[in-house]
């Protein structure tokens, strides 16, 4: 079974970016980009928005598709994961549903915490990440 989710890739003014410790399996105690499920009748768009707003309290404009990634997950289930660069507008930085922390990282300060499999790898080949 596929499950169609989507993340929110979000730098500040400084470039650094947004990153959540997710709370809940899959990878619990893991940083990621914010995300999670397409709800039924939601376009990628409208996910990422509710994502981002639920876990980090953040209002943002959802922009283009950085990329897509396919990861595997418990009981043969697959999550079809679409990263789309979006603009914080609005709201106030805090960790909320399913997000047990939320900060924003350097690229020097992303590569030294715990990450969900494959995150840098990602990142570096949508050419958001120096090698």
């Amino acid at each position: 079974m596929r499950v169609r989710c989507v993340g929110g890739i979000v730098r500040d003014e400084a470039g650094r970016l947004l990153l959540v410790r997710r709370g809940r399996p899959p990878g619990a105690g893991l940083w990621s980009v914010p995300g999670g499920r397409v709800e039924p009748g939601e376009d990628d768009a409208a996910a990422v928005a509710r994502e981002l707003r639920e876990e980090t309290g953040l209002d943002v404009a959802v922009g283009a598709l950085a990329g897509s990634v396919d990861r595997p997950g418990p009981g043969g289930v697959v999550y079809e994961i679409h990263d789309y660069a979006a603009e914080a507008v609005g709201g106030d930085l805090r960790a909320g549903d399913d997000a047990a922390e939320v900060r924003w990282v350097t690229p020097a300060e992303l590569r030294e915490l715990p990450l969900t499999e494959g995150l840098v790898e990602a990142l570096e080949s949508w050419g958001l990440l120096g090698p």
